[in-house]
């Protein structure tokens, strides 16, 4: 764990001082973050408009879901969609070489190596909403609740992790690979929205084909004391065997790699 924190704070670093160099990507991207926030809260206010409740949803815990989808979208743009786009442009041109021929571990290098800094401004905004949801419902959640909810988070951001790893890992057979992460990103912004109030042929498709209700629903309702322990126990252990599943077709995958110095 060290040593990931220590490799991600540098690849980080590295990413602020290159990023610095386009200051303007600042401003576009608080643009393009406010932009999503208010189509997302002006959804809300038409819903809510007609109706006090979306399949039991109050106003306030939708909110906390959006938080939550601002949350784990912040972090999946900025850590993992770009370090897989590059590892499927590096499996391309052939020049993974150089990342599978250093010191540390080729998959914790290629997860983190190219980081969207700027990102991280839908991760603070997630967390605000988040804290306003909390405010607007006038009560904190409790102990077990947020304990529920870190872990759901965890888990929601390994499941994520480890499909879209799974995705990108396919270009050491397939060429076009950036065109599957693209309609994953379309497919994420069904997360905005509870999956129960999708058709059921939909919802099991964003629980079960693409896991965006465990990333997003599922720590939603932990903070809103809708999730029940079986979930919680499900969530985990998916994220588990994601993880390890991630990691055997990783190995599997480079011993059919032909790089540049092959």
């Amino acid at each position: 764990m060290r040593t990931y924190l220590r490799l991600l704070w540098t690849f980080f670093r590295v990413s602020i001082l290159g990023e610095l160099a386009y200051r303007a990507s600042f401003w576009l991207q608080i643009v393009e973050s406010l932009i999503d926030l208010g189509t997302a809260l002006a959804f809300i206010s038409v819903v809510f408009s007609y109706t006090r409740a979306l399949n039991g949803w109050s106003a306030d815990e939708l909110l906390t879901l959006i938080g939550v989808y601002f949350l784990i979208g912040g972090t999946i743009n900025m850590i993992i969609l770009p370090g897989m786009n590059r590892l499927i442009e590096q499996v391309r041109q052939g020049t993974l070489d150089y990342v599978l021929t250093r010191p540390e571990d080729a998959q914790l290098l290629v997860s983190i190596q190219q980081i969207d800094m700027w990102k991280l401004l839908d991760v603070l905004l997630g967390i605000a909403l988040l804290v306003g949801a909390m405010l607007w419902h006038g009560s904190l959640p409790g102990p077990l609740q947020l304990l529920a909810f870190a872990l759901t988070l965890l888990a929601g951001a390994v499941i994520i992790y480890s499909f879209v790893l799974f995705l990108a890992t396919l270009s050491f057979w397939y060429v076009r690979m950036e065109n599957i992460l693209v309609i994953f990103e379309s497919m994420y912004e069904a997360g905005r929205w509870p999956v129960d109030i999708y058709p059921s042929w939909l919802r099991a498709v964003l629980t079960f084909v693409v896991p965006v209700a465990f990333a997003v629903t599922v720590p939603a309702e932990a903070l809103t004391a809708r999730l029940t322990w079986l979930v919680l126990a499900a969530t985990l252990l998916l994220a588990a065997l994601a993880l390890l599943a991630s990691r055997l077709f990783w190995r599997f995958a480079i011993r059919y790699y032909s790089g540049a110095s092959s």
